[in-house]
């Protein structure tokens, strides 16, 4: 299963030039992509997402849980 709703950026034709849609369609996403990048490297902060986990695994998913929960309300109220 694959998602719908990805998208890629318009390249640039060779020789020619992006329209002023394409410009703000790529740099929307990219505004996003780098969001979600950040987002990420918090979430790594807290090593539970990148390094091993010697809980058992049933248990992993309540403290990842707590871990993005926590990191939600960061990025939501900073």
């Amino acid at each position: 299963m694959g998602r719908d709703n990805t998208t890629t950026p318009h390249k640039r034709p060779p020789k020619g030039k992006l329209t002023d849609e394409q410009k703000e369609f790529n740099q929307t996403l990219s505004q996003k992509r780098v969001f979600v990048e950040h987002v990420i490297r918090v979430i790594k902060i807290f090593r539970v997402a990148k390094a091993e986990f010697r809980m058992r695994s049933a248990r992993y998913e309540m403290v990842i849980g707590c871990v993005c929960g926590l990191v939600r309300l960061r990025v939501q109220y900073a």
